[in-house]
């Protein structure tokens, strides 16, 4: 069966649990070999919603295909040809990084012939040749998350998906990590990932906001800083004290985020007077202020607060 150009697609999906709608009527399409980026504070629906998508729960309403198969009703076919991580990912700590690739080849299952070039293959992109021998539970953090990302990629899927997968990992870890996510896109696999980093989203090809279940945008990190509001960034004198004062004033002048030593405002109509003022009062110089383009950061807490308001 030939590979589909779409490797996700999602029409209406929703979620309940009794009363509670964790995911509300979403609909989106992943292309093959996209890095697919799905953002939202904590209880958005993200996890819920790749659980759908592997086929560990059933959707409540609404349609889906993973790699071309229907939720619900391929599911076994579908779980054949994915894979799945999380900060949480389920290693053994017990056995050394060898065991657990051996271990898991078969879980899947990988072909006996083909489980040792598999287990060679993961060894090496990994770079956990020279760890190979050493207990899991002694890995550092960063080094478990390779493992367990290969761990996932065993069986070769089409599409995988990351949930949350470098909470807790150093920088350095973090840039590794995602470099091997994109080695894995110019491949073909598809990779859809939830992350709280802004500087990860920043590499997906396309990223989709979400908030209490619902989606509320979608586009490439470049679609939604150039349409996202424009921010006023104020540098002046005594920063900390000036962004506590302008933050409690923030249903008058608009919000308003620390970036640095840089304050960033997403300002409402004729609200810069009163920022001046409120600057001037509060004994604060103002050194320059100047309209910059929003970051991924301003566009989502922008897209956040509309939400709520």
């Amino acid at each position: 069966m030939p590979l589909p150009e779409i490797s996700v697609e999602v029409s209406n999906l929703t979620r309940k649990f009794g009363d509670f709608i964790a995911v509300d009527d979403i609909s989106f399409k992943v292309k093959r070999g996209e890095v697919f980026g799905f953002l939202g504070p904590n209880g958005a629906g993200k996890s819920t919603t790749i659980r759908m998508l592997c086929g560990i729960i059933p959707p409540t309403g609404g349609t889906g295909r993973v790699g071309g198969y229907s939720l619900g009703e391929e599911n076994m076919k579908i779980k054949s040809i994915i894979g799945y991580m999380s900060q949480k990912f389920s290693l053994y700590d017990d056995l050394t990084a060898l065991e657990n690739l051996d271990f898991f080849s078969g879980i899947y299952p990988v072909p006996r012939n083909l489980r040792q070039n598999r287990i060679e293959e993961a060894l090496e992109i990994s770079r956990l040749g020279s760890r190979q021998d050493d207990i899991t539970a002694t890995l550092p953090v960063g080094l478990k998350q390779r493992l367990a990302l290969v761990c996932s990629l065993m069986h070769r899927p089409e599409v995988l998906f990351l949930d949350e997968p470098t909470a807790g990992v150093d920088p350095i870890s973090r840039r590794e990590f995602w470099e091997l996510i994109y080695r894995l896109s110019e491949s073909g696999v598809t990779v859809f990932v939830t992350t709280h980093y802004m500087d990860e989203a920043e590499h997906c090809d396309r990223i989709a906001l979400i908030n209490a279940g619902k989606l509320i945008t979608i586009g490439s990190p470049k679609q939604l800083k150039s349409n996202g509001q424009k921010i006023l960034e104020i540098d002046c004198s005594n920063w900390q004290s000036a962004f506590e004062i302008l933050r409690k004033s923030e249903g008058v002048i608009g919000e308003c985020s620390l970036f640095g030593t840089k304050i960033h405002i997403m300002p409402k109509p004729y609200a810069e007077t009163e920022i001046v003022k409120l600057l001037s009062s509060a004994g604060c110089d103002l050194i320059s202020k100047r309209e910059v383009m929003p970051s991924l950061e301003d566009v989502f807490v922008s897209f956040l607060s509309r939400g709520t308001e």
